[in-house]
């Protein structure tokens, strides 16, 4: 039609702008990061990763591409869905590499979503497997993150301390919850039909039994392989002096996951390195280590997602 031309380029144009955003301020954070830091302490710092490390690292990342995989091939036949487990592991290695170098982080799981419904003809249905199967990941990694969080807290400054000098922030954290979920809610209200839908799903794929079970003990393993990255890295730089440290840096590590999903640079980048100087002296540790760290985490997921790069052109077929 006519008309369609005219609408499209609006779109693709603001999107353009929308990327563009992102990659500026992606390095925005980094630079801002990098100009806080002792730049020759922090190269020190990378230079102490071994390549042993880093290599057990992208093993460990390997797993986590596959039961991943295997966490949404579940969560689609809950739905009624066909997708072989070959399909799926390569399906998010392609997932996982455009989320590495895309901007805000889930565009991967957007082309994984929308590959899987040309092949299944059910685009909601595509759709909510790939939603629901990150949900499922998301809800652990934020209850990991919080219990370690709090452990942390109550280990550094001690829970009243912490309460009377931090208590601002969290009513204003609160505050924040509270205006979201009455956004959603509102949002809710007027999208009953659809989220009529979305309920029968979850249900289906996340809260009945035995879905609750498998989706809980596969995101955690998923999450717990995040954390085998930090770890082994830390492991590898001789930062872990002790237990006692490993669960400090644990801790830490879990915050900074839960800062990566915020949907705001290319890959967690920039978010990431900033949390950790941050987070890093308030635990009485260096910051430069904690970016270190950061950093280090970044360029393994990245060197992992790369067979992602081999699916770029090739057609999905549900029936291979």
């Amino acid at each position: 039609m006519p008309g369609q031309p005219e609408k499209v380029l609006p779109d693709v144009r603001r999107l353009s702008r929308t990327r563009y955003l992102r990659w500026g301020f992606t390095l925005l954070l980094l630079l801002a990061t990098g100009y806080f830091l002792d730049l020759a302490v922090l190269w020190r710092e990378l230079a102490q990763f071994s390549l042993l490390a880093l290599l057990a690292a992208m093993v460990v990342s390997v797993a986590q591409v596959v039961l991943s995989a295997w966490r949404w091939r579940y969560t689609a036949r809950r739905l009624g869905l066909v997708l072989p487990m070959v399909v799926a592991v390569r399906e998010y290695y392609l997932a996982t590499f455009l989320n590495q170098v895309l901007p805000g982080g889930v565009m991967g799981d957007v082309n994984r979503a929308w590959r899987h419904s040309l092949d299944s003809g059910e685009r909601l249905a595509s759709a909510h497997a790939v939603m629901i199967e990150r949900m499922s990941g998301q809800l652990v990694m934020i209850a990991v993150a919080l219990s370690l969080g709090v452990w942390l807290v109550w280990y550094r400054y001690g829970m009243l301390e912490a309460l009377s000098e931090y208590g601002e922030r969290a009513l204003l954290l609160l505050a924040g919850l509270t205006a979201t979920v009455v956004l959603v809610t509102s949002i809710w209200q007027r999208a009953k039909d659809y989220v009529h839908t979305l309920r029968r799903d979850l249900r289906k794929a996340l809260l009945e039994w035995p879905a609750v079970g498998v989706q809980l003990v596969s995101s955690a393993g998923v999450v717990a392989s995040y954390l085998a990255v930090f770890s082994l890295l830390a492991l590898g730089a001789g930062y872990w002096s002790d237990p006692h440290m490993a669960l400090v840096l644990t801790s830490l590590c879990s915050l900074l996951l839960l800062v990566m999903a915020i949907p705001v640079t290319v890959a967690g980048w920039g978010v990431r390195e900033g949390a950790a100087a941050l987070l890093w002296p308030m635990a009485g540790m260096p910051a430069e280590q904690g970016v270190a760290l950061s950093v280090g985490y970044g360029l393994a997921v990245l060197l992992s997602s790369l067979p992602g790069v081999l699916f770029v052109f090739t057609r999905r077929q549900s029936n291979e």
